[in-house]
């Protein structure tokens, strides 16, 4: 009984506050839908996804990242060879033989292991660099966008849905491929 009437307090409180709240915000809801607000919506996960220049960057890292990736297979691919040699052939070879291949295995698979980890972090490091470089022409693309279409309004994060209408997300990908 007694959280029953706490529950009932607490609903009654929070519904006090909701009709503030919605007291308080109605005028200027009525003022904002009288003043014929033009509002725009850029999906900026689309547009680091699939503008030009996005598109660029990834292959620029993609180029500048080749070859220490094929450094990182051949590295994946001897430590598999050795250990399958080690599968087949471990039991017919002597003992001094057999730890020193899986000391060399663990050797291998501790340098695949740092040198893997270096590659990602480097790699992270990079992209953030190009992902840095590319938001300040992002934000002039949307800027230019904006103006042309004389938004007054324009959203661009913590949008769930957005009428497909006032999505300026192509506009701002073609404006920055014009560049």
């Amino acid at each position: 009984m007694a959280n029953n009437l706490l529950y009932k307090r607490l609903l009654s409180s929070k519904t006090r506050w909701v009709f503030f709240l919605a007291f308080m915000l109605s005028p200027l809801m009525a003022l904002a839908g009288s003043l014929n607000i033009t509002i725009g919506v850029v999906n900026t996960d689309r547009v680091f996804r699939e503008s030009a220049p996005a598109i660029r960057a990834e292959k620029k890292l993609e180029k500048e990242f080749a070859p220490r990736d094929q450094s990182l297979q051949k590295l994946a691919q001897q430590a598999k060879d050795l250990q399958s040699d080690l599968e087949l052939h471990g039991s017919s070879m002597s003992v001094v033989d057999r730890n020193a291949r899986e000391r060399q295995l663990a050797a291998l698979s501790e340098q695949f292991e740092r040198a893997q980890r270096q590659f990602r972090e480097d790699l992270n490091m990079r992209r953030n660099e190009e992902i840095a470089s590319l938001q300040d022409r992002v934000k002039q693309a949307i800027l230019q966008v904006a103006q042309q279409n004389k938004l007054d309004l324009v959203l661009y994060e913590g949008v769930f849905y957005a009428n497909p209408k006032i999505d300026i997300t192509n506009k701002v990908i073609a404006a920055l491929a014009s560049k």
